[in-house]
């Protein structure tokens, strides 16, 4: 079969992608290895339970000129309910308890209520992250425009320009002295990267600012349904979803990527071939080098990808409740536990054991989630973990460990909100290796490559690939991981692939 592109990858930018190449009546065929689309944008049904696997909240909704283009064009607003999300975070640790508020003047003031000796370093923090946001708002979307402000940008984004390549670990630094407020300030690290000495200003700014201007926002009835209507809009525009089928090679002929050959995951089967003038690949990068390409084409990509990091994994403990976890003194949407054994910044990204982990509690029940029966709730627990923490391990072992895991947290988040142990129905464990097996990706991230200063921002990968024909869409390519940074991934590569026909 002929298509004018095919979409290797049913994650949040390959269907973004192949939503609007459809849209403007393109012919497109996406492949999905998993039996539903979405990737990471996904949940899973136990008996009348709805579980959520990836999203806690997004700026998806922030309003700016792209995404009101995206949102437009895919009708997204008419046929998904973003529902506001009632506060940014709750941080405690041994000896601070403070709900930061999603609104800039409302989270200064609380900052300050608690750390009043901080005042000036509180508002530089406030400050310089929203001029960075604002400023970074300021500058055109178009590369080429992008190139042509350079000089003006010491002008015209003088704080921007001032921290540009500064990290947020050393920002925090130079600004606040109290080491427990610093650790408050970051609390959801995790949201981006393990590592506050090598996350830019920048990118931080940016997301972060969005949350404290109130866009934090989930998906009602879960973040499937966003990847759910995506599917069917493809459809609606004559494109193909073709789930539970494996992509095992990107055939090139002339240095040219001419099409695909793929198989039917389970059941096995004869491979089958289909061709078009653009490949888009919303896979990891690494694996379309290690496993898709012929050795010329993949040799070429090796050597571009061959020092690049990739971000840190998840490991995530699903909670069914018997009862609403607000009966057990819940108060909070998104409760971030500090480890006691973290005293400073320099201490974040430690790997450290399960009894020893900074962790995050996110309450489902607090918002009109549609997730649970009534009378009833779903909750996960969060925390930074590592692929290698989870390999050589036995059938057995590998279980032992999970219930371990499972049962240390849990005694953990019982000591903060007593009896909810026994308020759990029952309960399910997601590794870094859960993520690889569902999602394929290396190292069983998430975020792609990690963001660090040589790897973010106009360094990150960028959607065309060094392959002709080639071309990237997911949180592994230009802007990042996030639900945020998927779908524009895909939309941006799929104007890049329009500009190629015009």
């Amino acid at each position: 079969m002929k298509y004018d592109a095919l979409i290797i990858g049913g994650g949040l930018g390959g269907l973004t992608a192949a939503a609007k190449l459809a849209r403007e009546g393109k012919k497109v065929l996406l492949i999905e290895q998993h039996t539903m689309p979405g990737g990471c944008a996904t949940a899973f049904r136990r008996g009348n339970y709805t579980m959520e696997v990836g999203l806690q909240q997004t700026v998806l909704l922030y309003d700016s000129i792209l995404r009101k283009r995206i949102f437009h064009e895919l009708d997204i607003l008419n046929n998904i309910e973003f529902i506001p999300i009632p506060e940014f975070y709750r941080f405690i640790s041994e000896k601070v308890d403070i709900v930061i508020p999603n609104d800039y003047l409302k989270a200064e003031a609380e900052l300050i209520e608690h750390f009043p000796s901080e005042e000036k370093g509180i508002k530089s923090f406030i400050s310089i992250t929203r001029n960075m946001l604002k400023e970074y708002e300021r500058l055109p979307r178009e590369t080429w425009k992008r190139l042509l402000w350079v000089p003006l940008i010491p002008f015209l984004c003088p704080t921007l320009a001032r921290y540009y390549y500064v990290s947020v670990g050393k920002f925090v630094d130079t600004v606040i002295k109290n080491e427990d407020l610093k650790l408050a300030l970051l609390a959801n690290l995790g949201y981006y990267h393990n590592d506050p000495y090598t996350l830019p200003l920048l990118f931080f700014a940016i997301a972060q600012g969005r949350f404290y201007l109130g866009k934090g926002r989930y998906i009602r009835g879960g973040s499937y349904k966003l990847p759910e209507y995506l599917s069917g809009f493809i459809k609606k525009f004559s494109g193909e979803v073709l789930l539970g089928h494996l992509v095992t090679k990107i055939l090139v002929e002339n240095k040219k990527a001419v099409g695909i050959e793929y198989i039917k995951k389970e059941g096995g089967g004869e491979a089958k071939r289909a061709y078009a003038k653009v490949i888009i690949a919303n896979a990891s990068i690494p694996s379309v080098a290690q496993e898709l390409l012929p050795d010329k084409e993949a040799g070429i990509l090796k050597r571009k990808i061959k020092k690049m990091e990739h971000a840190c994994s998840l490991l995530t403990i699903f909670l069914f409740f018997k009862k609403p976890a607000k009966d057990f003194g819940c108060r909070n949407y998104c409760n971030i536990f500090l480890s006691p054994q973290v005293k400073s910044l320099g201490g974040i990204n430690l790997d450290r054991s399960v009894a020893e982990k900074s962790f995050a509690f996110v309450d489902y029940g607090q918002i009109d989630s549609q997730l649970a029966p009534a009378g009833r709730g779903v909750g996960v627990i969060h925390t930074v973990d590592y692929l290698k923490n989870w390999l050589n391990l036995s059938v057995d072992e590998y279980k032992a460990r999970k219930e371990r895991v499972a049962h240390d947290f849990i005694e953990r988040l019982n000591g903060i909100f007593p009896g909810i142990k026994e308020g759990i129905d029952f309960y399910e464990v997601g590794t870094p290796k859960t993520i690889k097996r569902y999602t394929l990706n290396p190292s069983g991230t998430a975020y792609g490559f990690a963001q660090i200063p040589s790897q973010s921002g106009v360094k990150r990968i960028k959607h065309k690939s060094p392959i002709k024909n080639l071309y990237f869409a997911s949180a592994w390519t230009r802007p990042g991981g996030g639900f945020t940074g998927a779908v524009l991934s895909g939309y941006c590569c799929a104007e890049e692939v329009l500009r190629k026909y015009r």
